[in-house]
């Protein structure tokens, strides 16, 4: 009975093993483990998404989202994207025609939105002096000798024509405007305002920058006129800056227009940045470098270079000279003077300049070397 006993107890005990493996899973040889699976954020997702343009059956309720207004609607672009309605005036930069194709508002397209300045950050930005006077008015000698000299031939007067300052916008409100476009576009590029010439360490010292130096000699700026340019000066340290507003354009970039009627012979502006050796910019790739002084000694030639600092002369376009065109758009010229013995650039009309007019001024001056075949 014993062995029975036994074969009993052991076919048991199999059936319980048995029993055992059917409801319990084999142990199994550990396997490696696959990475986690990343998620993107749904604004990732979103921004890389394709999108679809729906047409509206109605445009009428869109206003622009920077005023809200929903006025002058040949001047609102709605975004393919999100289909939000912007004032080519409000956006910043200004968009100073219809783009070509599809187009994208700031926030769809991701670039970083221009930064906007209030008044107080504007007279910050342009280091601009207030004045305890309010009611000051600037006036030059010039505008007296005029008077005296009325009674004179008008031919005398043409043959010695004298620089004009510019007459600044009365509205206080549209020369902050102005001001402002010019903080916008001086934002966008990195660049720091300068109304002077800097010279900064490692490039050329002011001692380099003497007209003296000048091959063949330089043409020296008048009393008359360096009275001119102090009045401009003065007026701009005060807030008081020519008519101009910059605006951009998806083909010429950056560019400057008239905000008012601007007379021949008016000074514009002096084309300012740091002033560096021509042979440390052999391989510049900045687009905007302007001669400073040819000298005798190659070595010794300077270029200013408004990468850094600069003002609105650094936003008026050059022509295409090549082009009879290009030719009949120049309507300044960009002359250097000695002044109190330094090489100095001005800009000045050449003719009476209307409002929305753009700026433009022969960038070979008087060399002819520069090629301009691509410029618009």
């Amino acid at each position: 009975m014993a062995p029975a006993t036994t074969v009993a107890a052991a076919a048991a005990a199999r059936g319980l093993v048995g029993s055992r493996r059917r409801t319990e899973a084999p142990p199994r040889r550990p396997s490696p483990s696959p990475p986690p699976r990343k998620l993107r954020l749904v604004t990732e997702i979103m921004a890389r998404a394709r999108y679809a343009v729906v047409e509206r059956g109605d445009y009428s309720d869109v206003g622009c989202e920077q005023c809200g207004s929903g006025e002058r609607p040949d001047e609102l672009l709605l975004c393919d994207k999100c289909d939000k309605g912007f004032h080519m005036k409000c956006l910043r930069p200004i968009v100073a025609r219809v783009p070509i194709g599809s187009w994208l508002c700031p926030k769809c397209s991701g670039h970083r939105r221009v930064r906007s300045f209030s008044q107080k950050k504007i007279i910050d930005f342009f280091r601009i002096q207030k004045s305890c006077d309010g009611k000051k008015k600037f006036t030059s000698n010039q505008d007296m000798r005029k008077r005296r000299r009325r009674s004179r031939s008008l031919v005398l007067l043409k043959k010695r024509r004298r620089l004009l300052p510019f007459i600044p916008s009365e509205d206080p409100n549209q020369r902050l405007n102005q001001m402002g476009t010019l903080a916008s576009a001086l934002t966008a590029l990195q660049m720091e305002f300068s109304d002077d010439l800097t010279y900064s360490p490692g490039m050329a010292p002011r001692s380099a920058n003497q007209a003296k130096f000048e091959n063949g000699g330089m043409q020296v700026l008048s009393k008359e006129d360096m009275e001119t340019l102090e009045l401009c000066r003065e007026m701009s340290r005060s807030g008081e800056c020519p008519p101009l507003i910059v605006v951009f354009d998806s083909c010429e970039g950056y560019t400057v227009e008239a905000d008012g009627q601007i007379k021949d012979m008016t000074f514009i502006a002096e084309y300012t940045g740091d002033v560096d050796y021509i042979k440390n910019r052999e391989n510049d790739d900045c687009d905007s470098l302007m001669t400073l002084l040819l000298a005798t000694d190659s070595s010794k030639s300077l270029v200013i270079c408004p990468d850094k600092r600069g003002n609105i002369a650094r936003f008026i376009n050059g022509i295409n000279n090549h082009t009879l065109e290009g030719k009949k758009k120049q309507n300044c010229k960009c002359v250097r003077y000695s002044v109190n013995g330094e090489c100095r650039v001005l800009l000045v009309a050449t003719r009476d300049i209307a409002k929305g007019e753009r700026l433009y001024y022969d960038y070979n001056g008087y060399e002819h070397e520069y090629p301009t075949h691509h410029f618009v």
